[in-house]
């Protein structure tokens, strides 16, 4: 096949080629069938910038091998491989990372970004950006705090404590930098966090059990804003929480999915919102206290021994 001239490349429309990446190069050439089969053949050169790109770019290659009626038998055993080395190699990372993981009682901490959907319908491509930024400031919190990042995926962030005192004081060095900050077009970002303590069982592929069932619906039931920690977390901080936060009882809630309802607690502190609707959740059992310490009555609810 003759080397296309740079002439005629320039001349050529973007479809003509299956990926043009961020800077607008681009590659593998898909105007001829000679083309077609050249770049079925070098697919597995091109260094991607992820796995969306990878995609889109084989999807439109084997759309033009098949307007020029080419069978890529030998393209496509050879992605079958190559998925499957891929595969490999991210379960072996994963249980690496997995390993340096600490076990036992723990306490796990996920945040959501409130609205994202609408985010990212404002935002469009944009949202990418201001999506890494949370990130940053949710890695950069928890790295100060000697906790342990387990997963991030769409708007969601899961981390993981030894102390249940760091992971409150995570959540809101987080919520004072986010309301701190400006955002393109005048976007108004709102994270919830949820926290909760437990044992969960530790596989190669990170933590399963109940305990991240619970911390999931914990964060669920917060607002954006908000930082709510359950009652295993609030007896493990026990009477010395950390200098400036306090907690204030919302009361017990049914959450999807737990047998029991939840007794539920905002963090306070200097920098944060003080005022939220009541948590979403199915029904509320009891009525908040006004505040944890205010009424020793009954209005005060019985929390779970601290672990030992």
């Amino acid at each position: 096949m003759a080397r296309l001239k740079p002439r005629k490349r320039a001349g050529l429309p973007d479809r003509a080629f299956a990926y043009i990446d961020a800077r607008g190069r681009r590659r593998l050439p898909i105007h001829d069938k000679a083309h077609v089969r050249n770049a079925l053949a070098r697919f597995n050169q091109v260094a991607f910038e992820n796995d969306g790109a990878r995609e889109r770019a084989r999807k439109r290659l084997l759309n033009a091998a098949r307007k020029y009626r080419i069978v890529p038998v030998g393209f496509i055993t050879g992605q079958l491989q190559s998925e499957r080395k891929h595969a490999a190699a991210q379960i072996r990372a994963t249980a690496i990372d997995a390993a340096a993981l600490p076990t036992g009682f723990v306490t796990l901490l996920m945040s959501d970004i409130e609205a994202s959907t609408g985010l990212l319908r404002k935002l469009g491509d944009r949202y990418a950006a201001l999506l890494n930024d949370v990130r940053e400031m949710l890695r950069a919190a928890i790295r100060r705090a000697g906790g342990s990042e387990i997963d991030a995926r769409a708007d969601e962030f899961f981390a993981v404590f030894e102390r249940a005192g760091a992971s409150v004081e995570t959540a809101v060095a987080v919520q004072r930098d986010l309301s701190k900050r400006a955002w393109t077009d005048n976007a108004e970002v709102r994270v919830r966090i949820g926290i909760h303590s437990g044992r969960p069982t530790l596989t190669d592929v990170g933590y399963i059990g109940l305990a991240v069932h619970t911390t999931a619906r914990v964060c669920a039931a917060a607002h954006g804003g908000q930082i709510v920690v359950s009652a295993a977390t609030r007896a493990a901080i026990g009477t010395s929480p950390p200098t400036g936060l306090r907690f204030r009882s919302l009361g017990r809630h049914r959450l999807p999915g737990l047998a029991e309802p939840e007794a539920l607690f905002q963090v306070q502190a200097s920098g944060l919102r003080a005022s939220f609707p009541p948590p979403r959740s199915e029904r509320r059992r009891r009525p908040p206290a006004d505040r944890e310490g205010d009424r020793p009555d009954e209005g005060q609810l019985e929390l779970p021994e601290p672990p030992a």
